[in-house]
């Protein structure tokens, strides 16, 4: 009888899934835990290794909690809906819906590739998902209550006194009864004041109108990042060094009307709702940053010969009497409104110029300063003196105001502005407002001075200060306190195909909301998945894309009569919206009429372990804290925060295989009009650098080949020189075996231009390869795939070495020769059960040293997996098979419950092995093992011996001996009489369990 992973896994995997083993219960009386690993967006390219890492490490931990008893919830499903598959489609004329499908569920695409597919992947490994629950973000039956949640939310405002979402409708009756000025709601800034009267008065298009100024879900004319490259708006994070991060197209900033989601009205929730969530402190601080409250004060300036106003944010008002000049972001409304014709050329050259940087590359951008005078001024608000007016791109529009009043004396970027611009027209002399010198930098500190120059404020700090100009600047309306925060509303909508519709119809240009009863509003099928000719996104191409608000049904787009047929929505919603809540959806996945039920969600209420990327942190972990916040304020959801505990795994590196062209070595055969490309052995250009030869000279070998080039070529370089003149290319690391040595006829045979290469290799004959740790990547070549180790080594031993290679929250690199000793110590386990000749368990009583080997692993495990710390389990594993192999255990006793501890790592030997030993059903759901910790209490202690405190030998003595019991044992020992040579010692040291010494 043989260890044969592959026959015994197929059998496993197939058990699992006719008895669905792994399937959850809504209604169970064990206690419930809900596992959850950020599910994968499906690509052509599949899994590779570096992916099961954390669904390796959520299934031991599901495992275990299925041995502890709990009922246990552990889903995967797939973020189907996203820009890759569209662009992908647009590229081989293929249907997005098709090539997602292949790539779930395996088959061959367009191009006659054989896909995998994700589904078939994940079963390989042995993961215990409950598959009854999977869903696809793309299928209609998610996606229609993707669009019920967007009409909540349009149907919804946040009201400030209650702190929480309400239906709009009690909106509309505080204005049929009082008008808006007393809500205190989160709302578009400058909306006008009205009274009941003028509300009830107003048509029914202006009440609209002024709705969609405080719906948590509205339409806007918004500064977003547009792609024409990709026909699309695009996020921040989907953003690279100012080019997009698909196709690596250039990005501009843009205004469009835009579907947005009020996420700021949250701000402060999702901040203080960090304290109550176990999750790492770093992606923690990322959203805190990102969030970024920061506590000060509103200022209005006018704007000199203008009715214009320029209202800032400041964090420090009381260094008002400091401001030199102000800067808007070129975006700025005003910008057009105030420039002076002088300098209006300039000031378009520049708005051009900036309008192709990102957002975020202009956040990160602190060293370049770039800026224009728009030759108009501001008023001072309590001197009146002119302040230049600038526009420079480190000012956002869409943080804060989208300006600021510069105070150089205070702040470095500002000090850096105006020391760049001074003598510049527009450009004044720095005020300095503190008692400190800043002939050299700016002073930030918001301690250790006292104000001067500075008015009323004269001789006050920071504190008071600031306290006193706010009430100044409320006496003249021109200001007050306020808490800001820099995260923004999200932009909600995306100009391309492959997304969520909108359950939105147009009348007159207003937005109204499909009735919930008639989702889902299905994606329709377009020819083209590119922008129409004159500019619309791709559902413009749609031919039947119209709401019939009669017959409440898509019908022509020729239909359309703006009386009873209206158009739909073109846009449709970013990859972030199905994502943003499909936790909940586990919960209760075949519901056909609301996305969970309460009953559902009263039992799972949230996700007790999540695991995924730090990617995600200011992205799909902010909005997914959004709307289950929402969903909470509307009675949806039972918990106010969706995930109680987050582990973010590290990523693992792969270890890519270079060859290096001799870029002198290349060859040119003019008779034969050929070139050939040499490529020499690692060894080799190491070697020359070492001993300082030519690389000619290093050996006969290589001499007589570079003779060979020198006719061709005409000259070989010192060695020195050569070590510049290598180039290192990529090559696939499975033409590379686990000594470094290259499969050369492989190499020749992957690309038509080195097929006639020339390889310089060691004296052995074999080309040595140059290795490195990089980011695996189809690109690099670097790529292993779980399928492959599978196949070679099984699931169990790929689960085992991804656990063992670090801790998981760490990057680590991937290296395949080191995956036979964990598949060595998968065989070395099974020999504890069987051999040739079949079982080998007995039912003999274990020894003293059994048990404890038994029991120290159980600790272990146990401890180990509570902790995250899977990889420590695994070495505990081959100490405790190497000492019961020593001990030649074969007992029942000490094996079976081994079996047990060892499953959530190894699941189908487990099962294996359990069945073998004459159980019936899996193994799966036995409970874990019970820690008996009198097996762990030392019965012995090893002792050293020291002899004026040098250690001669050593004792193993019963620790219950009493210090005058070990004296007389030492003491009549043949060693320590050899040592004495017949003296006697001075004093004997003894501490019990510790030590032994004898003196003198």
């Amino acid at each position: 009888m043989k260890y044969n992973p592959n026959e015994i896994e197929a059998k496993w995997q197939k058990y699992w899934l006719e008895n669905a083993t792994f399937k959850a219960e809504n209604n169970s009386e064990k206690p419930k835990y809900y596992v959850l690993d950020m599910f994968p967006y499906p690509s052509g390219a599949g899994l590779h290794v570096g992916h099961p890492l954390g669904y390796i490490a959520s299934d031991v931990y599901s495992r275990y909690k299925r041995h502890q008893g709990f009922n246990v919830l552990h889903p995967m499903g797939y973020d189907s809906f996203g820009l890759p598959a569209e662009q992908y489609a647009i590229q081989t004329g293929q249907r997005p819906e098709d090539t997602t499908s292949v790539n779930i569920d395996g088959g061959t695409d367009k191009e006659g590739n054989k896909i995998a597919g994700y589904r078939k992947q994940l079963d390989k490994i042995g993961f215990s998902f409950d598959w009854s629950r999977e869903v696809r973000t793309s299928n209609p039956d998610y996606y229609k209550h993707t669009q019920w949640i967007f009409i909540q939310l349009f149907n919804s405002w946040y009201n400030k006194n209650s702190d929480k979402a309400e239906d709009i409708s009690t909106l509309v009756s505080i204005f049929s009864t009082e008008g808006n000025a007393n809500v205190n709601a989160v709302c578009d800034e400058n909306i006008e004041a009205f009274s009941a009267n003028e509300w009830n008065a107003f048509a029914k298009e202006q009440q609209e109108k002024i709705l969609l100024q405080y719906r948590l879900t509205y339409l806007a004319e918004t500064e977003v990042n547009w792609c024409p490259g990709l026909g699309t708006v695009l996020a921040n994070d989907e953003i690279v060094n100012g080019v997009s991060e698909r196709g690596g197209f250039t990005v501009v900033r843009k205004k469009m009307t835009q579907w947005s989601m009020r996420i700021s009205a949250y701000a402060e929730r999702l901040l203080q709702g960090l304290n109550d969530i176990d999750w790492s402190e770093s992606i923690k601080e990322s959203q805190r940053n990102w969030i970024g409250k920061s506590v000060g004060a509103t200022v209005e300036f006018n704007v000199q010969n203008s009715e214009a106003k320029i209202a800032v944010f400041t964090t420090r008002p009381d260094t008002i009497f400091g401001v030199t000049f102000m800067t808007l972001a070129p975006e700025h409304e005003l910008v057009s409104k105030i420039t002076t014709a002088e300098q209006k050329a300039e000031v378009d050259a520049y708005i051009e110029k900036t309008s192709k940087r990102s957002e975020r590359e202009r956040m990160a951008d602190v060293k370049t300063i770039s800026g224009v005078f728009t030759g108009a001024y501001a008023e001072h608000p309590f001197t009146k003196e002119p302040i230049p007016v600038w526009i420079g791109d480190y000012v956002l529009a869409g943080y804060g105001t989208g300006a600021v009043m510069a105070v150089p004396c205070g702040d470095e970027r500002d000090y850096a502005f105006a020391n760049f611009f001074k003598g510049q027209n527009g450009m004044q002399e720095i005020k300095n407002i503190f008692d400190k010198d800043i002939s050299e930098a700016a002073f930030g500190a918001k301690e250790g001075f006292q104000l001067v120059d500075s008015d009323f404020l004269d001789g006050l700090d920071y504190k008071k200060g600031t306290q006193k100009v706010i009430a100044e600047l409320e006496k003249l309306k021109q200001g007050k306190g306020k808490t800001n925060y820099r995260l923004r509303d999200a932009v909600f909508s995306r100009q391309r195909y492959w997304g969520e519709p909108f359950p939105v119809y147009y009348v007159n240009g207003l937005p109204q909301m499909i009735d919930s009863q008639h989702l889902p509003i299905i994606l329709p099928e377009v020819e083209k998945y590119l922008p129409t000719e004159d500019g619309l996104p791709p559902l413009g191409n749609a031919t039947t894309w119209a709401w019939d608000s009669v017959q409440c049904s898509v019908v022509s787009t020729q239909l359309v009569d703006n009386v009873t047929i209206f158009p739909l929505e073109l846009n449709t919603m970013p990859g972030w919206a199905g994502s943003s809540w499909y936790w909940m959806r586990y919960m209760d996945a075949h519901n056909e009429n609301e996305f969970a039920s309460k009953d559902a969600l009263a039992y799972w209420e949230s996700v007790d372990l999540y695991i995924g990327g730090s990617e995600h942190a200011t992205g799909h972990l902010l909005y997914s804290r959004f709307w289950n916040k929402f969903l909470k304020d509307k009675g949806f959801a039972p918990t106010e925060e969706p995930f109680k505990k987050l582990i973010n795994q590290g990523m693992i590196l792969g270890m890519s295989a270079f060859v290096y062209r001799w870029e002198y070595g290349l060859t040119s055969d003019i008779e034969n009009q050929t070139r050939k490309v040499v490529f020499i052995s690692k060894g080799l250009i190491e070697k020359a650098i070492k001993e300082k030869v030519f690389i000619s000279e290093i050996n006969d070998n290589v001499r007589s080949i570079c003779s060979d080039l020198r006719a061709l070529h005409g000259r070989i370089l010192n060695s020195e020189a050569n070590w510049s003149h290598f180039t290192p290319i990529h090559t696939d690391v499975s033409f590379v075996n686990t000594s470094d040595e290259l499969d050369i006829e492989k190499f020749k045979n992957w690309r038509e231009d080195y097929k006639d290469a020339i390889f310089i290799t060691e004296e052995n004959g074999k080309y040595i390869v140059g290795r490195e740790v990089e980011k695996m990547s189809k690109s690099k070549y670097n790529v292993v795939t779980p399928d492959d180790i599978c196949n070679e080594y099984g699931a169990d031993t790929l689960r085992l070495y991804e656990m063992f290679l670090g801790p998981l929250e760490q990057a680590k690199p991937w290296n395949t020769a080191g995956i036979s000793g964990v598949f060595g110590f998968l065989k070395k386990l099974c020999r504890l059960y069987f051999d040739d000749n079949g079982l080998i368990v007995t039912n003999d009583a274990p020894t003293k040293d059994n048990l404890k080997s038994l029991h120290k692993t159980i600790k272990k495990v146990a401890e180990d997996i509570e902790g995250f710390s899977f990889n420590t389990s695994v070495s505990q594993f081959m100490i405790c098979v190497n000492e019961l192999s020593t001990q030649n255990c074969h007992s029942r006793a000490i094996l079976e419950p081994l079996a047990i501890v060892i499953s959530p790592y190894a699941p189908h030997i487990a099962e294996e092995l359990w069945s073998l030993l004459g159980n019936t059903g899996s193994i799966a759901r036995v409970a874990f093992p019970i820690l008996e910790p009198e097996h762990l209490v030392e019965s012995s202690k090893e002792y050293p011996v020291s002899f004026n405190g040098k250690m001669r030998f050593t004792l193993v003595l019963p620790l219950d001996l009493t210090k005058e019991q070990i004296e007389e044992i030492v003491m009549n020992d043949e060693r320590t009489i050899k040592q004495l040579e017949g003296k006697t010692p001075n004093k004997v040291i003894i501490v019990p369990g510790k030590i032994i010494n004898l003196v003198g």
